[in-house]
């Protein structure tokens, strides 16, 4: 469009590798929830406009407002239609009045615990806590029973405080197993509106989603047209203007509820252009400048079908607990239909402040089999080395029979997701390691289907002494053992050489182990003898708080220790019943993935 674009650069981005992919950057001196830094920074670069994206200040309508105030134009709704639409609890307000249903729930003003307690009981269990502002799942919560709200409005506020600065919550009536739909809205300020089809985002866990298609499976001609005629119906009472998206919960009998509106580009919005064909950025800094959309609604059609797979750093291993480390390498897929949009590169630090969100890998085809087929094949084809990642996972719910027919509700990865036992990766990983610990193999990310000369020993086959993560082990070297294993090997030779492998997406990192000292045999004799085990950090983050004291009695499950990491809580409990011998942190402490958090015997 031959628009020149800035990005904002944190001081803990400086070094990351989209800082470096961009034509112009400009310092953003505070945070990305920081509006005074983001328009000072506006300033500094001249801009003439702020394009949101998708989190953050995204939705934040006195944000917009500022904006609009500073003479910039904002790529998005008015401050207003933010606030109408928004806001879930305004958003609930205005689809009622515009007859598009909504499901029983509680949104007014008095949003203490004692009011939500009250309501609770009136729309009845399980119900549904959500943030009023923001959106994304986080501190979306399904409460069961009484005795679980009080906690869980505690937690939610935390989670909606950290991600949107807004620490308000409604609650809904809890849907038992729907499917979710969102519908893809454009509008202008010149009293035009499409709707361009739906996405079906039903493979979700946590209220993330986790893989999103258009058009949906189970959505026909009639109800595209009754989702979209409500959506663009609920927007134009709001004089909602730009890009956005309406999403509903659908049941079983083809009834549909409004959800929000979300007044922003979607992370899922690539296979909405893939189906219709559009830029929606384009549309957007078309309509931020006054355009009229140019089209209408029977211009819209739709070829073939589309699908995205959420890319996220995160251990489907440890229940999805967020993943964090250095980025080795990575590689991403050519494959015919395949789009990539990646925010991380070799050299990042993947911590715990931002959204786990690495990459978006996005596959179109002629037909629904074409598009699950590319996807599959993408996911194959896709390298992060160095982080945990939920690709296997990935691979694995896309082979799931109920997906590839197409009858994903919103709790099917919660039915029938169960971790693969891991001795069978870390097998598999020990053994891909002894063959490529040795010296004689470049440092780079080969096939590794070359032998390892290291290890040598007359009439026997080769055997290694390798360490894998805090664990040694002596094997057989076999060649071939790593064929089909991506790695790379980093540092010198021999033991100071580590190297970095991926089974399936779970990430590995040794090598050839030290000779062993006297101390590292009593060390490690008294570690698997003594009395007192220690309850270890499943993931950096921050203590946000400790239940326990010395000397207190603990049952197993109880929680032990609450860290936050990418803006959600999770917590630690004890393995067994065991007294407290010694609490090792305090809240507020920042912890690394292994870091002893509470010694009990």
């Amino acid at each position: 469009m031959g628009i020149e674009c800035v990005a904002l650069v944190t001081v803990d981005q400086a070094e990351a590798w989209w800082a470096a992919q961009v034509d112009e950057r400009v310092a953003l001196e505070g945070t990305y929830l920081d509006a005074a830094a983001v328009l000072r920074a506006a300033e500094v670069a001249a801009a003439d406009a702020i394009h949101p994206g998708y989190g953050f200040l995204a939705e934040n309508a006195d944000f917009a407002d500022a904006v609009a105030a500073a003479g910039i134009i904002w790529v998005g709704p008015s401050g207003d239609a933010m606030r109408a639409l928004g806001d879930k609890s305004a958003g609930r307000h205005l689809a009622a009045a515009a007859g598009v249903p909504v499901l029983p729930g509680y949104d007014g003003a008095d949003g203490s615990d004692e009011r939500l307690i009250s309501e609770a009981e009136r729309i009845g269990y399980p119900v549904l806590v959500k943030p009023s502002a923001g959106g994304g799942g986080k501190g979306m919560h399904v409460v069961r029973s009484p005795e679980e709200l009080g906690e869980i409005l505690a937690r939610a506020r935390r989670e909606a405080a950290s991600s949107f600065g807004d620490d308000r919550l409604i609650l809904e009536r809890y849907l038992q197993r729907p499917r979710h739909v969102e519908v893809q809205l454009l509008l202008d300020s010149h009293g035009n509106g499409v709707h361009l089809g739906e996405r079906d985002c039903s493979l979700q866990r946590r209220h993330q989603k986790v893989v999103e298609e258009a058009p949906s499976p189970t959505v026909d001609a009639d109800l595209r047209t009754r989702l979209g005629e409500a959506a663009l119906r609920l927007c134009r009472s709001a004089a909602y203007e730009g890009a956005g998206t309406a999403e509903f919960l659908l049941d079983d009998a083809g009834d549909f509820y409004f959800l929000e509106v979300n007044a922003r580009l979607q992370v899922e919005h690539p296979v909405t252009e893939l189906v219709t064909g559009r830029d929606l950025v384009v549309d957007q800094l078309r309509i931020a400048s006054g355009e009229a959309l140019g089209f209408a609604q029977e211009d819209v059609t739709f070829q073939g079908h589309a699908m995205e797979a959420r890319l996220y750093a995160e251990d489907p291993w440890e229940g999805f607990l967020p993943a964090a480390g250095l980025i080795e390498h990575v590689s991403w897929p050519e494959v015919d239909g395949v789009r990539v949009d990646a925010g991380v590169g070799a050299g990042d630090q993947v911590g715990t402040r931002y959204d786990p969100l690495l990459a978006k890998i996005v596959a179109h085809g002629r037909d629904r089999d074409d598009a699950l087929e590319r996807l599959r094949r993408a996911l194959d084809a896709t390298v992060t080395l160095g982080v945990t990642t939920n690709r296997g996972f990935l691979r694995r719910l896309l082979d799931d029979a109920g997906v590839r027919a197409g009858r994903a509700r919103t709790d099917t990865i919660e039915a029938t997701w169960r971790p693969a036992d891991t001795t069978a990766l870390d097998t598999r990983a020990a053994r891909a390691m002894a063959a490529v610990s040795g010296d004689s193999l470049p440092a780079e990310v080969p096939d590794a289907a070359s032998a390892v000369r290291n290890g040598f020993r007359l009439n026997a086959g080769p055997t290694i002494r390798i360490r894998l993560g805090r664990h040694e082990r002596t094997l057989s070297v076999e060649a071939g053992a790593a064929v089909g294993v991506p790695w790379i090997a980093i540092g010198g030779d021999g033991a100071d050489r580590s190297v970095v492998l991926d089974i399936e997406g779970r990430a590995y990192r040794g090598g050839q182990a030290s000779a062993p000292t006297v101390d590292d045999s009593a060390g490690r004799a008294q570690r698997e003898h003594g009395a007192v085990a220690a309850v270890v950090a499943p993931m950096p983050g921050q203590v946000i708080a400790v239940r326990v004291a010395d000397g207190d009695d603990v049952q197993a499950g109880q929680v032990l220790v609450v860290l936050e990491a990418m803006k959600m809580e999770n917590a630690v409990t004890a393995p067994a019943a065991a007294t407290v011998s010694r609490v090792l942190v305090e809240a507020g402490k920042q912890v690394q993935r292994g870091d002893s958090l509470v010694e009990l015997e």
